[in-house]
């Protein structure tokens, strides 16, 4: 094994990426793959990007879900005021309309708006309802949990599985709410 020309080929590389806009990794040359080194030295040469891409990758995934999210919900929400309305357009479903203006300002594209529309306007959607639960979390603190749903066993069941976990307790309808 020419350990020599390893190393001379790891040196090159490093001033390489050196004098390149900042340290960025070591990157393995066609000449570093044909040579007869251990698969480990080449495996320890793989191409790293630091720390600040693993930070913008963390932090727009996190901005992902967010958007996700709030989509999600607003499409829900939209389903539920044209089976309520009772009309997909906005200027007779008051309710509707002023869900479009939400949306709009939370930054939900417009083709996801369209997509709820048409998809409660099929029919073969469930009807999403809001439920409300009402629990006690630790030190006593009372919660009252909103849930849009359109399986009432489902979201009872998450809850609740939820509330345990986190040691505290599912309270009966309107304990918490009197308070």
């Amino acid at each position: 094994m020419n350990w020599t020309r390893v190393l001379q080929v790891v040196s090159t590389t490093l001033l390489l990426a050196e004098n390149a806009q900042g340290f960025i990794g070591i990157y393995p040359t066609q000449s570093m793959a044909n040579t007869n080194a251990s698969p480990s030295l080449r495996e320890s040469l793989a191409l790293f990007m630091g720390r600040a891409a693993a930070v913008r990758a963390s932090t727009k995934a996190k901005t992902d879900a967010k958007k996700a999210k709030t989509n999600a919900v607003y499409g829900k929400k939209i389903i539920m005021a044209v089976k309520q309305g009772g009309s997909d357009d906005p200027n007779a479903n008051r309710l509707l309309g002023d869900l479009i203006k939400q949306a709009k300002a939370n930054s939900v594209p417009v083709d996801n708006i369209q997509r709820a529309i048409k998809k409660a306007t099929e029919g073969n959607v469930g009807d999403f309802k809001e439920k409300t639960f009402e629990a006690y979390g630790l030190g006593g603190a009372s919660m009252i949990i909103s849930v849009l749903t359109d399986n009432d066993n489902r979201a009872t069941a998450d809850v609740k599985s939820t509330v345990n976990k986190r040691n505290g307790k599912i309270a009966e309808q309107g304990s918490v709410a009197f308070m």
